[in-house]
């Protein structure tokens, strides 16, 4: 564990390093590289699908929960149920 968290330390430390030696034109670079990638892969997750089966188990367990709850749930997640 402490290794761990020494090791977490020095990289944070190198990359913080390394931004202050980059420029201003190379950091907006490296942005667009990485907007660009996230993008990239937001296009590649689909839609979960859920089977009849998956659908009855999540029936059951979301019957379990108050209804306070249950609409708290159901409003942050309203197009995966569908």
């Amino acid at each position: 564990m402490l290794l761990n968290l020494a090791y977490l330390a020095a990289t944070k430390a190198l990359a913080v390093l390394r931004l202050f030696t980059m420029s201003d034109h190379e950091k907006d670079i490296e942005i667009l590289v990485l907007r660009h990638q996230l993008l990239d892969l937001q296009g590649q997750v689909g839609k979960p699908t859920f089977t009849k089966t998956d659908r009855a188990v999540l029936g059951g367990l979301l019957h379990q929960l108050p209804t306070d709850k249950l609409r708290h749930l159901l409003a942050l997640l309203p197009d995966m149920l569908v």
